[in-house]
C-alpha cells in the first residue's frame, strides 16, 4: 500500500505541474509580465506551497528538524537535482539580472538563514525579519522583473493568441487546480516515504532534508522540466531561484511565526552545503549566460556525493 501511495503521489505532483504551467504562463502574457517574473513569483511560490504546508504543520508539532530540514533540503535539492536536470534536457539561458540581482539574493539569503539557524533555533523577530524581506522582494520582483527581459516578438505574439482562446477564469482554473493537486501530492508522498524512512531507523533531521525535502520539491522539478520541454527556460530558472528564496524568507517566517523554532539538530554542516550550492551556482550561469549540459551535470553529482556522506 504505502508503494502505491508513492506513486500515486508521484501522478497527481505531474498532473498538478502541468497545469500550473499553463495557466502561469498564461498568465504571464494576458497581464504583460515576462515568463521570469511569473517563475520568479507565481509560480516559484505556488510550487513551494507544499513546503509550506509540512513545515507549519511541523513547527506547530515542535519537530523542528523536519520543519527545518525540508527548507535547506528542498533548497540543496532544488539547484543540485532540478536545475542540473534541467538543464539536462535543455540548456538554460540565464538573463542579465538573474546573474547580479536574483542569483546574488538567493546567496544572500542562503547566508543569513545559516547565521540565524546556527544554534539550532529561530525566533520571532528574525521570523519577521525574513517576513519583511519577502514582502519587499516580491514587490520589487514585480515592478522590475520586465525591465531587463528581452521578450522575443513572435514568441509573445504566439503565446497572446494561445492564452487568447482561454477566459481569465480558465487560467485561473488551471492554476488553482494545479496547486491543489501538487500540494495533496506533496502531502501523501511525504506522509509514506517518512513512513517507510522510519521503519529503516532513520533520524528526523535526515528524514526531513532527503525524504521530505525532495518530496516537497516535486512540484518544483516537474514544472521546470514541464517549462524546459516547453522551451520556457525562463520559468524554470525562475521557478528554482524563487523558490530557494521563498523557501527561507516566507515558509520559515511564517513557522516560527507560527511556533518558534528550537532545538534543531540540523547541523552547521547542512546549512552551509545549501549556501555552498547557492554560492557554486554563480560561476556556471556567470560563464556565457547559459547553464549546460555539463555543468548540469556536474551539480547533480555533488548533490549525489553530499545524499553519499549525510545518509547513515
Amino acid at each position: 500500500m504505502t508503494i502505491l501511495a508513492v506513486l500515486l503521489a508521484l501522478g497527481l505532483l505531474f498532473l498538478g505541474a502541468e497545469l500550473l504551467v499553463k495557466g502561469a504562463s498564461s498568465f504571464a502574457f494576458r497581464f504583460g509580465l515576462s515568463p521570469l517574473a511569473v517563475g520568479l513569483t507565481v509560480v516559484a511560490y505556488g510550487t513551494s506551497a507544499p513546503e509550506l504546508v509540512v513545515s507549519v504543520q511541523a513547527a506547530l508539532a515542535g519537530t523542528s528538524d523536519i520543519a527545518v530540514g525540508n527548507v535547506v533540503g528542498s533548497n540543496t535539492f532544488n539547484i543540485g537535482v532540478i536545475l542540473g536536470l534541467t538543464a539536462l534536457i535543455c540548456p538554460i539561458g540565464v538573463e542579465r539580472r538573474i546573474v547580479k540581482v536574483d542569483a546574488p539574493v538567493m546567496l544572500l539569503v542562503a547566508l543569513l538563514a545559516c547565521w540565524f539557524l546556527w544554534n539550532g533555533s529561530l525566533v520571532r523577530w528574525e521570523a519577521a525579519l525574513f517576513l519583511g524581506a519577502c514582502l519587499v522582494y516580491t514587490i520589487v520582483n514585480l515592478r522590475q522583473a520586465d525591465a531587463g527581459a528581452v521578450v522575443d516578438a513572435p514568441a509573445k505574439a504566439t503565446e497572446n493568441s494561445v492564452a487568447g482562446k482561454r477566459s481569465v477564469w480558465a487560467d485561473l482554473a488551471f492554476f488553482l487546480a494545479g496547486l491543489a493537486l501538487s500540494i495533496g501530492g506533496s502531502k501523501l508522498l511525504v506522509w509514506s516515504a517518512t513512513d517507510l524512512a522510519r521503519s529503516w531507523g532513520v533520524s528526523e533531521a535526515v528524514i526531513g532534508l532527503t525524504i521530505v525535502s525532495a518530496g516537497t520539491s516535486m512540484p518544483e522539478l516537474v514544472t521546470s522540466i514541464t517549462a524546459a520541454l516547453k522551451r520556457q527556460p525562463d520559468i524554470a530558472i525562475g521557478n528554482v531561484i524563487g523558490s530557494n528564496v521563498f523557501n527561507i524568507l516566507g515558509i520559515l517566517g511564517v513557522s516560527a511565526m507560527v511556533s518558534p523554532i528550537s532545538g534543531s539538530s540540523v547541523r552547521l554542516l547542512d546549512l552551509g552545503v545549501m549556501a555552498l550550492f547557492s554560492l557554486g551556482m554563480l560561476p556556471l550561469i556567470w560563464s556565457g549566460y547559459v547553464l549546460r549540459r555539463l555543468e548540469g551535470l556536474l551539480l547533480m553529482a555533488a548533490y549525489g556525493a553530499y545524499l553519499w556522506v549525510l545518509w547513515p
